[in-house]
């Protein structure tokens, strides 16, 4: 038989079919609207000399206690990704807690680059006959300088301290490590449990729970969700080493010139950041204006930017005294917020926080055609020969 009338074990209808989708346009399922679903607004646009080049969409939740106080987008739903890891790593404090030292229980919590000292952390946290048991995928680091190294390996994973962490809790607690990324382990159970009590709602249960990047599980949940989350790591953040950690060690949370690693150290300790994957971004703010925790999540309609992420970021965070610097320039652009990011309140503030530094005047425009005087040009050489 021909290759081409040879019949495939994974066409629509034969055994395989179910592990792919059965329509390239998409399929609906009751209760999940999808990105095309919903209505995503504008955060930010890049415009070469007034006109947009890109606009940013995406969604913003403002979250004060239990109170949502600003929604901007869309209550979307998405999964928290490796923006959860300090939510994971809170059923663990009590195993963890006099084991870990504070460099081991930031990695812990990181989606780190894969830079030497990410990949020592890491692996200090197990011993080296337990290295095995590591389930994260292969990779590369996320980012290299210098000598570019191009031998995966598990340990250059993002997630692989968590992956160290939960493995040295699993032991602590005398518990079977194996299927410890199904969602059926007995910790993930417990995760759930956890968030349940973090967003004060004994009922929620996630509509999806799908395989992260990193092999573990991850559940969805609404952009509000996410915000309550970040407000209760505010109100517990006395409570566990989560956030002393995080702060203590806030390089080895992200890396050099990470959104999240950047935003910690600029907080001065009173901001927690950390990134998650497809365009998410979770702030837990400690503010005098909001004093039962202040939970912040920006959502990228289209996934990962992280300059797009930033401005938004500087911009939020402005309004709040909290000063964020700009992001390496555009090229040749300029970043124009929308002022729907941020509750009304703080919309004149809004104005005062710059996209731009003092060295980054506009390259955009031919500076010839803007000398103009009454609607007539002016001779750019007027000038010459004049004492």
């Amino acid at each position: 038989m021909s290759e081409e009338h040879r019949p495939s074990s994974v066409a629509p209808g034969r055994p395989g079919s179910g592990v792919y989708p059965s329509n390239p346009l998409g399929e609906n399922h009751e209760g999940i609207p999808t990105g095309r679903d919903v209505e995503w607004e504008p955060l930010v646009d890049f415009r070469r000399l007034d006109v947009s080049e890109n606009t940013i969409h995406g969604a913003v939740a403002w979250v004060h206690g239990n109170e949502i106080i600003h929604s901007f987008g869309g209550n979307v739903l998405v999964y928290g990704r490796s923006m959860m890891k300090p939510i994971i790593m809170k059923i663990f404090v009590d195993e963890l807690d006099e084991i870990l030292t504070d460099e081991q229980k930031a990695i812990a919590c990181s989606s780190h680059n894969g830079d030497t000292e990410h990949v020592a952390a890491a692996q200090s946290i197990l011993a080296e006959s337990e290295w095995g048991l590591m389930q994260c995928p292969l990779d590369v680091p996320l980012i290299q300088f210098g000598r570019q190294v191009r031998r995966p390996r598990r340990w250059f994973h993002t997630c692989s301290g968590e992956h160290a962490a939960i493995l040295r809790a699993l032991r602590l607690r005398g518990a079977n490590r194996a299927g410890y990324t199904l969602p059926t382990a007995p910790w993930f159970i417990e995760f759930q449990d956890k968030i349940r009590e973090m967003i004060r709602e004994k009922d929620w249960k996630p509509l999806r729970i799908a395989k992260d990047g990193c092999g573990l599980p991850t559940v969805s949940n609404t952009v509000n969700e996410l915000a309550l989350l970040f407000s209760a790591l505010v109100r517990e953040k006395d409570d566990d080493w989560i956030w002393d950690s995080m702060h203590q060690y806030p390089d080895l949370i992200g890396g050099f010139n990470r959104l999240d690693s950047t935003i910690i150290k600029a907080g001065g300790g009173r901001v927690l950041a950390k990134e998650g994957a497809d365009g998410l971004l979770g702030l837990a703010i400690e503010h005098e204006g909001w004093p039962e925790g202040l939970g912040i999540v920006i959502k990228i309609a289209h996934g990962w930017n992280s300059q797009a992420t930033w401005y938004i970021a500087r911009a939020v965070l402005g309004v709040l005294g909290i000063d964020l610097r700009n992001p390496y320039p555009l090229h040749r652009q300029k970043a124009f917020i929308v002022p729907g990011i941020v509750p009304e309140q703080y919309l004149q503030q809004l104005e005062t926080v710059v996209t731009w530094d003092e060295w980054d005047p506009d390259r955009d425009r031919f500076q010839v055609l803007n000398n103009h005087n009454n609607g007539e040009p002016k001779d750019p050489h007027a000038n010459e020969g004049r004492m």
